[in-house]
């Protein structure tokens, strides 16, 4: 088994979870990535089971970072990938709240000009009231003189009626 250069987790001046988060990052880098950037330019090359084993091992299970640079790219380039999504679904989530922000105040909108030409019937239909309440004291004013007036008339009809027989 290769000896690999590690120190304790612990000693980064992170969290307990930030602990966490890296060793379960360590973890996944290390075991979803086959190949290992090479040393000195040569490209890709596979890292054996046994180095893979052995950062496994001094990453989750001793509380070790692996200080080996092919190990490091590995989990550098893993939580580059990882930050990146996490960017991503922000901008997302950020454009959702935009369009329902927008939604929600177009719908304000909508609901306050309706409201407000509920509000203009309303006055108007109480404006009508009003002249329809001025236009009925009117026809009452008038109805009360016209029964007065044919009050009097057949008041005088029943006095010309009453003396027309008297005079023959």
């Amino acid at each position: 088994m290769t000896t690999l250069l590690s120190i304790p987790d612990s000693q980064l001046g992170l969290s307990q979870a930030e602990i966490h988060i890296l060793r379960q990052h360590q973890q996944i880098a290390l075991s979803s990535h086959p190949y290992a950037p090479a040393s000195r330019g040569r490209g890709h090359v596979r890292t054996s089971a046994s180095t893979s084993r052995a950062a496994s091992a001094a990453s989750s299970g001793q509380g070790r970072l692996v200080l080996d640079p092919n190990s490091l790219a590995v989990l550098g380039q893993h939580f580059e990938r990882l930050m990146g999504a996490i960017q991503n679904r922000v901008e997302n989530l950020t454009a959702q709240t935009q369009t329902c922000t927008i939604n929600q105040s177009s719908r304000a909108g909508a609901t306050m000009a309706a409201a407000d030409a509920e509000i203009a019937r309303f006055r108007e239909i109480l404006r009508q009231i009003d002249e329809l309440e001025t236009e009925f004291d009117k026809v009452r004013h008038i109805r009360d003189i016209v029964k007065g007036f044919r009050s009097r008339v057949e008041g005088l009809e029943k006095r010309i009626d009453g003396k027309g027989p008297r005079r023959r």
